[in-house]
């Protein structure tokens, strides 16, 4: 998989997860992709201060981003 489709996949995967962090009030954006492996994403608006917001990332976010792109071998928030 090159550049251009580990992007595209891990858009795709956010566009699924979206729709839920939408509907309380928060949202989330790709800020960068390091060495094809590690995906750094920003949670936004109600996200941001969300006690479950650490749940979110691995169970939801991490989760589908690997099912869309088996190789990403970490998700991180960026503040």
């Amino acid at each position: 998989m090159n550049k251009e489709e580990i992007v595209l996949n891990v858009e795709k995967a956010l566009d699924e997860i979206r729709p839920f962090l939408n509907s309380d009030g928060g949202d989330i954006t790709l800020v960068e992709i390091v060495d094809d492996k590690h995906v750094k994403v920003r949670l936004e608006g109600a996200c941001t201060s969300c006690s479950l917001s650490i749940s979110t990332m691995k169970a939801g976010v991490e989760t589908t981003i690997k099912k869309y792109v088996p190789q990403i071998e970490t998700v991180e928030n960026i503040a």
